[in-house]
């Protein structure tokens, strides 16, 4: 097996994480603000999906930092 490859694909797993992370972020940054994806059931559970999405897309980031 050719090991680029798998560095290539641990990049792209990276990429993907601080990728769906950023959208969930919008996304309860959306429902506290406006209300629409989540009909604004909780903004205590907005507030933490924020913190979380930001804490895996700094996982995230912080794993491509260690790729290079």
């Amino acid at each position: 097996m050719n090991a680029a490859k798998g560095l290539s694909m641990e990049k792209w797993f990276c990429w993907s994480a601080m990728g769906i992370s950023g959208v969930f972020f919008l996304l309860f940054l959306l429902d506290l603000i406006i209300g629409h994806p989540f009909m604004k059931l909780s903004p205590l559970v907005d507030i933490l999906g924020m913190v979380s999405s930001g804490l895996v897309f700094y996982l995230g980031w912080n794993a491509y930092q260690d790729l290079r």
